[in-house]
């Protein structure tokens, strides 16, 4: 049984994490919402909420069922999709859902089928980032077409929506939501110029290769 304490950490998480993405401009107004999971529980914000005032009592508490356990507000929309990533994803690897109408993720969706990998920290979501095709928000359809499109990765583009961007823990998805907007600009201002060059499969096996053996992204002190 989860302790209400952690159900309480997990809604406040949620509302902080709500306005700092809001913030950096990535949820705008009531659009996009966020997720995380706490055991066999998933706090997820409220449908209508305005995502950069958010408070804990605006993050409605979901079985994976969907049946709502704590708070007095219908869940997003999109609980349906949340719940599907999270029922169907390793727990281990993933513990948050992050949907943004991020301004560069949105525009990209509008255009492309896929983001090539044009940055070695591209590989920090799983390589390219795929275009799960258009459904009305709320569809199952959609749940069903994202789930596909993060088959293998941590973000996923929805073609005239946003994205969905997914981590171990809140502050990992919130990092990785960033990570993707950072990345569709730079490849939307390199495409203004010319045709990106890409990564190949060589090229991401020697990034993969040159990260395990220097410990890329860890903290280490100075030899004595």
């Amino acid at each position: 049984m989860t302790a209400t304490s952690d159900i309480d950490t997990a809604r406040t998480a949620v509302a902080h994490a709500s306005r700092t993405l809001a913030a950096a401009g990535l949820l705008i107004g009531t659009a996009g919402n966020v997720s995380v999971r706490v055991g066999e529980l998933v706090a997820v914000t409220a449908t209508g909420a305005v995502l950069a005032d958010i408070e804990p009592e605006q993050v409605t508490v979901l079985d994976l069922a969907g049946r709502v356990v704590t708070g007095e507000w219908a869940p997003t929309s999109e609980a349906a999709l949340h719940l599907g990533v999270l029922r169907s994803a390793p727990a281990d690897r993933v513990g948050a859902v992050v949907h943004t109408h991020a301004p560069l993720a949105t525009t990209l969706s509008l255009v492309l089928d896929e983001v090539p990998v044009v940055h070695y920290q591209q590989l920090l979501l799983g390589g390219t980032v795929r275009v799960a095709p258009f459904h009305p928000f709320g569809s199952v359809e959609l749940a069903a077409a994202v789930g596909a499109a993060l088959d293998g990765r941590l973000a996923a583009l929805m073609a005239n929506h946003g994205a969905v961007v997914l981590g171990a823990d809140l502050r990992s998805a919130v990092e990785n939501a960033l990570l993707l907007e950072w990345v569709c600009e730079l490849y939307w201002r390199a495409r203004a110029i010319g045709e990106p060059r890409t990564l190949d499969a060589a090229a991401q096996r020697s990034v993969v290769e040159a990260a395990t053996r220097l410990g890329y992204g860890t903290t280490k002190k100075v030899d004595a």
